[in-house]
């Protein structure tokens, strides 16, 4: 169960020639797909790509229709390798997923690719995570397209240069004989605007046609001596051949102004951002015109020397518009002039920053910096005074800031792994401290407050692999976490299997969630949900009793904190030996919810009887030390101001937000607090023994409390 469903949108992917297609960038990808004939699609689910996975799955009736097949990739390197298909066959292919950390796990599947080359068109599609709203170590794709020349596309951020590139990327890797790299951020992923549609096209060669008559072509594959040519193939004729057809179909666009000795060269993705930047200097209008001409590289890798030649030659000064370190661009662009004697002055990191993320006030002030040290004569006195104030520094901005706390991510309000690491911390109080790697996903958050747990992290699924130093005789064990999304992506082998076979002396939580819940819910092989076009509910212990553990514990409700806890303790003391396997299963909650909230709503709207779950604190109980925070540290359980004269501290209290897991009550046991938790049953549309047992109910209370009161010691 994806996060959102596209069953409504992904209608309009039968749109024809001639009709106009609304939408968002995600769809206009996948609309581009069909429109170029593609025979096949693959990928893993990624931000900002996700979405894209989750439209082919909810457009599986017009991919049959057209006869193109669909697979959700086991990981990257998965995806990477069904490019394969193209190799051999003149089929086009796609794959798609997260960057640059897609890019690293496909990186041999995609190096051999490119070595060998391909004959139908290989598309990959990568949702370039970079910048200020990423979760990932901070790298671009395109250093691995020039070291393994993938050429690279980087289209403006508008629904027609996004359906353009695609289908020119189709063209430009079969001319080429090379796999095309196609880079969009999560703003183009998720730009609205309109295109006009083409009919889509079924595969010209199709994947059956190419079973009934398979070739073999032995200069393709990737052994010697036939690697050794295709490095002089790539220079020799696939080069060549890519850069004549970018430039004949002019691929890079050129826009015109009347400031004809400056120029700016940018990344086509960060056309909007410049076009912006020069429209607040009061140098172009909202419709793209501008005075400073721009050429706009939609294909940032191989540079095409003669346009950049060209374009400079006329110019005194140009600005380089490239996001992120190394500079690539620059460099290529320094190299091409000094070898041609073009004495243009190249501006770019300096004025822009060497790191982070382009955003409008950086693109402002790298823009105006640079025109203050090209032609300062060409901005108005306003614009040129020093120290001029950009959007951070708005007074309403600094109160905002100053107001609202900083708020570090963490789990959703009743995650099922926040009581495994609180019976983490029980552990802890009784052993001490263990070395913790944790993973990818959402498990990670345990690092920071409340739990702090966990010293690093280095990859999906790699958890427990990132602990094979620590195998050393000593009475302390280490302990991994996994998530069940990076088990089955590379932890079943590379982690579990690993530990077997070096028969590690650790211990592996592995976080089943029954989703791919990090990346937007998506089904995997241990789902627990029936899912009628994959396999499901194939159980995590079965696998790794599979490749060799002995000591395997399954937990089916994480939120019994004391079930957690004593296994836990049982698996860091026991004598057998081998890694310890404990897989701690309970639904994502924000899955659940988005499963169960339309049910129930849609059963009290239709006046059947229906109960919810509340918890909540008595006051009067809770003595205000606040330890159940400190061991939960869920979003609904907050402090509330008593009126209570002897309690000095604001007492616990559970908000409107609680989704009645219970782990605050369960921690608040497990860890012998205070008993002020209580569970309260609302009850939608109560039948007349409901109201009968209400009104009983508050008769008894009323009358103990009456006789309290009467009973009190009252002073004068």
């Amino acid at each position: 169960m994806a996060e959102r469903s596209f069953a409504k949108e992904v209608r309009d992917l039968e749109l024809g020639a001639g009709e106009e297609f609304r939408g968002e960038g995600i769809l206009a990808l996948t609309k581009a797909l069909l429109q170029s004939g593609v025979g096949y699609v693959g990928g893993y689910q990624g931000a900002p790509i996700s979405h894209l996975m989750d439209v082919l799955n909810d457009a599986q009736d017009t991919l049959n229709k057209l006869g193109v097949q669909f697979s959700n990739s086991a990981s990257e390197a998965a995806a990477a390798a069904s490019l394969a298909a193209s190799v051999m066959y003149p089929i086009r292919g796609a794959v798609t997923f997260k960057a640059p950390v897609g890019v690293n796990v496909a990186s041999d599947a995609l190096a051999n690719l490119t070595s060998g080359g391909v004959t139908g068109g290989a598309l990959i599609i990568i949702g370039e995570d970079y910048g200020e709203g990423s979760s990932i170590m901070q790298e671009r794709s395109h250093s691995f397209a020039m070291k393994s020349q993938i050429w690279l596309l980087d289209p403006r951020p508008n629904l027609e240069s996004i359906v353009k590139s695609v289908e020119d990327g189709f063209e430009l890797s079969e001319v080429s004989n090379t796999p095309v790299m196609l880079e969009v951020r999560i703003r183009a992923c998720h730009v609205h605007g309109s295109f006009i549609a083409k009919d889509n096209k079924p595969p010209a060669f199709t994947l059956q046609q190419a079973l009934q008559a398979p070739v073999r072509d032995t200069s393709r594959i990737v052994l010697p001596p036939a690697s050794y040519l295709h490095e002089k193939e790539k220079i020799e004729q696939r080069w060549p051949n890519a850069v004549k057809f970018i430039k004949e179909r002019k691929l890079n666009e050129f826009f015109d102004g009347d400031l004809t000795d400056l120029g700016i060269i940018v990344q086509g993705g960060m056309y909007n951002g410049v076009q912006r930047a020069l429209e607040r200097l009061g140098l172009a209008d909202v419709w793209g015109k501008t005075r400073v001409p721009i050429y706009c590289m939609n294909v940032v890798y191989p540079v095409v020397d003669d346009e950049v030649a060209d374009f400079c030659a006329t110019k005194k000064a140009v600005l380089i518009v490239e996001e992120g370190q190394p500079e690539h661009i620059e460099q290529s662009i320094a190299t091409i002039l000094r070898r041609r004697d073009i004495n243009t002055k190249i501006y770019g990191k300096g004025v822009l920053p060497m790191a982070g993320e382009y955003t409008a006030d950086v693109m402002l002030k790298g823009v105006r910096d640079f025109l203050l040290g090209a032609a300062p004569g060409v901005l108005s006195d306003q614009v040129r005074a020093p120290n001029q104030p950009t959007i951070s520094d708005d007074p309403r901005i600094k109160a905002l800031a100053g107001t609202v706390p900083p708020r570090p991510p963490g789990f959703c309000t009743g995650c099922p792994e926040r009581p495994i690491f609180a019976a983490m911390k029980l552990v802890e109080q009784e052993l001490g401290p263990h070395h913790i790697a944790g993973d990818i996903g959402c498990h990670l958050f345990a690092c920071l407050p409340p739990f702090n747990l966990g010293a690093t992290t280095m990859g999906y699924g790699l958890g427990p692999a990132s602990n094979a130093a620590f195998n050393v005789k000593t009475d302390k064990k280490s302990i991994a976490m996994i998530g069940d999304g990076g088990f089955w992506h590379n932890g079943l082998t590379t982690s579990i299997g690993n530990a077997v076979y070096n028969k590690h002396d650790s211990v592996i939580v592995v976080v089943d969630n029954f989703y791919s819940s990090a990346t937007g819910g998506q089904d995997i092989l241990s789902s627990r949900a029936d899912n009628p076009e994959r396999s499901t509910q194939n159980p995590i212990t079965k696998a790794v009793e599979g490749v060799g553990v002995k000591w395997v514990r399954q937990i089916d409700r994480t939120y019994d904190v004391g079930k957690m806890r004593d296994t836990l303790k049982e698996a860091l003391t026991t004598d057998t030996p081998g890694p310890k396997v404990i897989v701690a299963s309970s639904e994502c909650m924000l899955n659940k919810q988005r499963r169960v909230k339309p049910q129930f709503n849609k059963a009290v709207k239709g006046g059947v009887r229906m109960v919810r779950e509340r918890f909540g604190v008595d006051e009067d109980v809770c003595t205000g030390d606040h330890a159940c925070i400190r061991l939960s540290g869920c979003p609904s359980l907050s402090v509330k101001r008593t009126d209570d004269p002897l309690k000095d501290d604001p007492v616990a209290a559970i908000d409107n937000t609680c989704v009645g897991c219970g782990n605050c009550g369960e921690v608040s046991e497990a860890a012998v607090l205070c008993p002020s938790f209580y569970r309260a049953d609302i009850v939608y549309n109560p039948t007349g023994w409901d109201r009968f047992v209400a009104k009983l109910r508050s008769g008894v209370i009323g009358f103990l409390q009456r006789r309290r009161a009467r009973n009190r010691i009252a002073f004068a």
